[in-house]
């Protein structure tokens, strides 16, 4: 049986539990907080029913509409976006120069980013940032963030990995928006700070669930998903470390099984 509204306002007073943080003064920004449940779809016509607080959807794909579909049910929208790499099919593709774009990352028409160029970058993530600003939604998943880790075709560093990654953490506050550390594991203990919550790829299948603790220890979410492993073999860890785990199909559709 569903409580009252009021009955539940009144519970989450009494015992301070809450889905956010706490607001410093002036900052409205949204701060989801461990265990909160999500919803991620990036692929397909959004699925709006699925009864839990968070959704993370793809910022191009999807429209102003959809994110007010998703505040009218009392949801949060996190804005999907690639900041760390080229994608061939989006409308601002034509805005990213030659110069810039470097190894395919293992995804069709997908390319990693030489991240060192902030200065042709900035501007351009900045506006997809605008977009998701303007589209209403509440926070931001910057996608590939971890660049230098890989063959990217440009001589990148952790100082540069950084130093990007906190660019984009800062251009997403400035807008009044939340943003995520998308995996970049090794960094976690740099820019834990920098960031309000983290989404991970199956750290339980790389028994690296563990690297996220700063995350969980500093009161904010980690959005994890499992693909390969049955949740029978990650759940009772996530349970334990608070993790918002589920596992989704690499397509990332409707369909997820909830720990």
């Amino acid at each position: 049986m569903k409580r009252p509204l009021l009955l539940v306002a009144l519970l989450l007073l009494v015992t301070g539990c809450s889905t956010t943080h706490e607001s410093e003064p002036g900052d409205s920004r949204w701060r989801p907080r461990p265990g909160v449940a999500w919803q991620w779809q990036l692929t397909g016509r959004v699925d709006t029913s699925v009864d839990v607080p968070v959704y993370d959807i793809d910022g191009f794909d999807q429209s102003e509409a959809v994110v007010s579909a998703l505040h009218d049910k009392g949801r949060k929208a996190i804005c999907y976006l690639s900041t760390g790499a080229f994608e061939d099919w989006r409308p601002d593709a034509g805005r990213f120069p030659g110069s810039v774009i470097g190894r395919g990352n293992g995804w069709e028409g997908e390319r990693w980013l030489d991240i060192r160029a902030t200065d042709v970058l900035e501007p351009l993530m900045a506006d997809r940032l605008d977009m998701c600003r303007e589209k209403g939604f509440d926070a931001v998943e910057p996608d590939n963030m971890d660049g230098y880790k890989n063959r990217t075709g440009f001589p990148l560093t952790a100082a540069d990995q950084l130093r990007y990654n906190r660019l984009i953490a800062r251009l997403a506050h400035d807008r009044g928006m939340s943003v995520g550390l998308k995996n970049d594991l090794d960094q976690i203990p740099d820019l834990a700070r920098d960031f309000d919550f983290a989404v991970n790829e199956q750290c339980a299948q790389y028994d690296e669930c563990a690297d996220m603790e700063p995350f969980i220890k500093a009161d904010k979410a980690v959005f994890h998903v499992e693909y390969e492993l049955p949740t029978s073999r990650f759940c009772a860890e996530s349970r334990r470390l608070r993790l918002s785990s589920m596992l989704k199909k690499y397509e990332l559709g409707v369909w997820r099984e909830a720990c």
